[in-house]
Formats: C-alpha cells, structure tokens, sequence
C-alpha cells in the first residue's frame, strides 16, 4: 500500500510540474488614450439625436481641457457651444447639431 501511494504521489509531482511549463504566456497591451473630440462628439450626436442633458454636463469642462490639449481651436468652439447648450437644457439638439458641424 505505501507503495501505491508513493508511486500516486510522484505521479501527481509529475503532472504538475510538467503542467507548469505549459501555462500560457499573459502578456499586456496598453491601449490609447481616448480620443476627447470623439467623447465629445458622442454627446453631441446624443443631443443631436434628442437625448436630454443629464449629469454628463458636469464634465464639459474637463472635455475642453483636453480637446486643448490636441487642437486648441476645437477647444474654444467646444467650450463656447458646450456654455449654450447649459443656458439651454431644454433644447440642446440645434446647438449640438451646429456644434457637430464645426468639429
């Protein structure tokens, strides 16, 4: 009985070790930043396409901040037209659509 036992012990040792050679290799992709004109063209076209605005307002500045970082002129027209749209919540389409034009 020791015997079998033994010899189910090595066996078991074997298969793991020889199971740990065969791992898959993980390896990490980074993925690019987001682009923000395409952020903010996605909320434009929900605006567009007669989407309310909501809490995702609160980031229209941090969007402006980074749309300068690529093109400083988009930025300005984004934050100008992103200041419209709040003074008019309830309507936000025909600005957003202006908007998308632009960009």
């Amino acid at each position: 009985m020791r015997a079998f036992v033994a010899v189910a012990v090595l066996a078991l040792c074997g298969v793991l070790v020889g199971c740990e050679n065969n791992k898959p290799k993980v390896e990490s992709i980074e993925a690019p930043p987001p682009n923000p004109v395409a952020e903010a063209k996605a909320i434009l076209n929900n605006y567009a396409n007669g989407m309310p605005v909501t809490s995702e307002a609160e980031s229209f500045p941090d969007i402006v901040q980074r749309v300068r970082q690529v093109d400083s002129a988009k930025a300005d027209i984004l934050d100008k037209g992103f200041k419209e749209i709040l003074a008019n919540k309830q309507n936000p389409g025909p600005k957003a659509r202006e908007l998308l034009k632009k960009l």
